[in-house]
């Protein structure tokens, strides 16, 4: 009966500490990847805490590109020891396949939250216009502006009414139960 305590004080520990410097990461990327503002303080604060693994990776990966390399091999390898403290807290030895796919799938759904959360968040903010534009908010603004173009090539306005949200939520909603859903489902079986 007190394992059972352990282990989830264990999960709360980890979820804190590995979980939440997995999210800072993968902020990281998605802002760079989305080219959104480098100068907003939230940016800077971004990059000044992921920058001490990342400057040492990048000694010995490159980046291809618009692929920074470095970034998505720590977002992994943060991700399956996430998965993998979890797992040895419950007594199991993973296999790798499972674990991979499993990090892989977990990813996807933390970016599709990132944007999803991102698209409500700048659809609140819209309501508020006059009351100014604070850094996270133009921050919101460039990310998500990025995600929303595409869909207004697509869709055209109509009546001054922007659809391209609801289009991307959800084509976002779709990878999820299409695309995210069956990998984590498969990772979790051959876990």
């Amino acid at each position: 009966m007190g394992s059972g305590y352990a282990n989830d004080a264990g999960f709360f520990l980890i979820d804190i500490f590995v979980g939440l410097y997995v999210l800072v990461v993968l902020l990281r990327y998605l802002l760079q990847l989305t080219r959104a503002d480098f100068y907003n303080p939230v940016s800077q604060f971004l990059v000044k805490a992921t920058n001490p693994p990342l400057a040492w990776l990048r000694r010995l990966i490159p980046s291809f590109g618009a692929l920074d390399a470095p970034t998505l091999i720590l977002l992994l390898c943060l991700q399956l020891l996430e998965i993998g403290l979890k797992t040895f807290l419950l007594g199991h030895s993973p296999t790798l396949i499972g674990l991979v796919t499993l990090a892989v799938g977990e990813l996807l759904k933390m970016a599709i939250y990132i944007l999803v959360t991102a698209l409500f968040a700048r659809a609140i903010m819209s309501w508020f216009a006059g009351a100014g534009y604070p850094p996270l908010a133009k921050l919101v603004y460039t990310f998500t502006e990025s995600v929303l173009r595409p869909a207004r090539r697509i869709l055209p306005s109509s009546a001054g009414l922007d659809l391209s949200p609801i289009a991307v939520f959800i084509v976002l909603m779709l990878a999820m139960k299409l695309i995210v859903q069956p990998l984590l489902d498969f990772g979790r079986m051959a876990l």
